[in-house]
């Protein structure tokens, strides 16, 4: 496929070279007919999958000995972009060989990460993740097909968005691997949210449990208290020299969701919150933290006194020794 048919200027930079190289030179693209299949000994499995997020669509075939459950071929046509043709191309090479319940671990994630050049670096742009997400899709269809059950049946695992078929777990891994920051980047990479949009956030016509930004909020705390806790082992006793290298943002973040961990469950409980309103370097080796109180904290006779050492002495636990917390005046 020609670059020039495909996509053009800077947003070419942003495919790999692995997702190139399948884009123009498909091994697995073509079909496998009913004559074929039982030369091999083996059951046809033909399903077609539509990808509604830009119309994309893909023809799967499967040739699958019984016996075993194994799938021995597997080939592809695919209407559309480039991107849906590599991510077919890849699905199709890891199908081939395994039994049809190992397949169901072949996700999106798996595929994409397969096409990368280096394992921190995306193998295609944002706006085209969804055709990763469409390879597991109709991998999906082919194996419900071959079980003679519905596709939502496969699904042992916690759904977020119902519309588009994403996990909790893999909205968490995606946020791992690709270090997402916002719902909009999760909606992108995952197609969570893209449609009805009620998984989100509260307010839409279905009423869940979670949503989007919980899963988003929930992720990016553990990320940073892992990276805390990482940075413990580098450094000595109490002092994290990780977190001293963080610009003010990033020193703010890592703060909050340590206070969100171990500070909140305990104002909540009180009617009462507490939340960073800057973090400054004193220059004398402190690390002044300002938060400032709501609910019925606000108020409260303890805020400048024990509930004042119970946020310090948290924090120098779990971030810094250095901390020094400071009531910022109304």
């Amino acid at each position: 496929m020609p670059k020039d048919s495909c996509v053009g200027g800077q947003l070419w930079e942003l495919y790999s070279k692995k997702v190139r190289a399948r884009m123009d030179n498909p091994t697995f693209r073509g079909q496998i007919t009913e004559d074929e299949a039982k030369a091999l000994g083996c059951e046809l499995i033909v399903v077609d999958w539509g990808a509604e997020a830009c119309g994309d669509a893909v023809t799967l075939y499967w040739a699958v000995d019984r016996k075993t459950d194994t799938v021995k071929v597997a080939k592809f046509y695919s209407f559309g972009c480039g991107t849906a043709i590599a991510s077919s191309d890849l699905m199709c090479e890891m199908c081939e060989g395994k039994t049809i319940d190992e397949v169901l671990k072949i996700n999106n994630i798996v595929v994409e990460a397969g096409l990368r050049d280096k394992p921190d670096v995306p193998a295609v742009p944002p706006q085209k993740m969804h055709c990763s997400v469409m390879a597991h899709d109709v991998l999906r269809q082919a194996v419900a097909t071959y079980k003679g059950v519905a596709a939502e049946t496969l699904d042992d695992a916690e759904i977020l968005c119902h519309c588009a078929r994403v996990t909790v777990g893999l909205v968490k891994e995606t946020i791992r691997l690709n270090n997402l920051t916002t719902v909009e980047q999760v909606t992108q990479y995952t197609k969570a949210g893209a449609f009805c949009k009620s998984c989100i956030r509260p307010g839409g016509h279905e009423k869940k449990e979670r949503y989007i930004e919980d899963i988003l909020r929930e992720t990016r705390a553990e990320m940073a208290r892992e990276k805390i806790a990482a940075a413990h082992k580098k450094g000595s006793a109490g002092v994290n020299e990780e977190f001293r290298k963080m610009n003010v943002i990033r020193k703010g973040n890592v703060v909050q969701a340590a206070i969100d961990e171990h500070v909140a469950p305990i104002l909540e409980k009180d009617g009462g919150s507490a939340d960073v309103v800057d973090v400054r370097d004193a220059g004398d080796g402190q690390i002044k933290v300002y938060i400032q109180y709501s609910g019925e904290c606000a108020d409260c006779s303890a805020r400048n006194t024990t509930t004042l050492e119970m946020i310090q002495n948290a924090l120098r636990r779990e971030v810094d020794e250095s901390i020094v917390v400071i009531v910022q005046q109304d």
